[in-house]
């Protein structure tokens, strides 16, 4: 018994010094985050994307400890990086279709430009509302502390 938790123990061990060293290992678990949102709202046919649904989950499973921030970060910012290379086919696309060059075009690159200027809008304030957050919390620890 003794000795197969020993082996388990290794294993565990081997796999968390995986995860915080290798890039591909974290983008598996990133993958694998937005596949299982991906299932989940096939399942309970949520109006939203996999994506997001996976991305809350890791949220919230930084926000408990579960999953510590070494553990996608390298992951994390190789995708934030190569951000570009996941736009490209879009606008391969767009070229194939010289229509959107014209009134259309604008239109919608008015309704991307308004869609990023909210979603960074919309980081921003969480971002602000986390570090607020955490600061507080910080400085309640001081005070009980003392």
């Amino acid at each position: 018994m003794t000795q197969n938790r020993s082996a388990l123990n290794h294993l565990l061990r081997t796999a968390r010094l995986a995860l915080h060293r290798s890039m591909l290992v974290q983008l598996g678990v990133l993958a694998g985050f937005w596949m299982a949102g991906e299932g989940v709202v096939r399942l309970v046919k949520l109006p939203v994307p996999g994506g997001i649904v996976g991305m809350v989950v890791v949220l919230a499973l930084l926000a408990s400890g579960w999953l510590r921030p070494a553990s996608v970060r390298r992951g994390a910012s190789w995708l934030l990086a190569e951000m570009l290379l996941f736009f490209v086919p879009a606008v391969m696309a767009v070229l194939d279709h010289k229509e959107l060059i014209g009134l259309d075009g604008l239109k919608i690159a008015a309704v991307i430009l308004l869609g990023t200027v909210t979603v960074m809008g919309g980081t921003a304030l969480a971002v602000d509302l986390c570090w607020r957050w955490t600061q507080r919390l910080s400085r309640e620890a001081r005070h009980v502390d003392a």
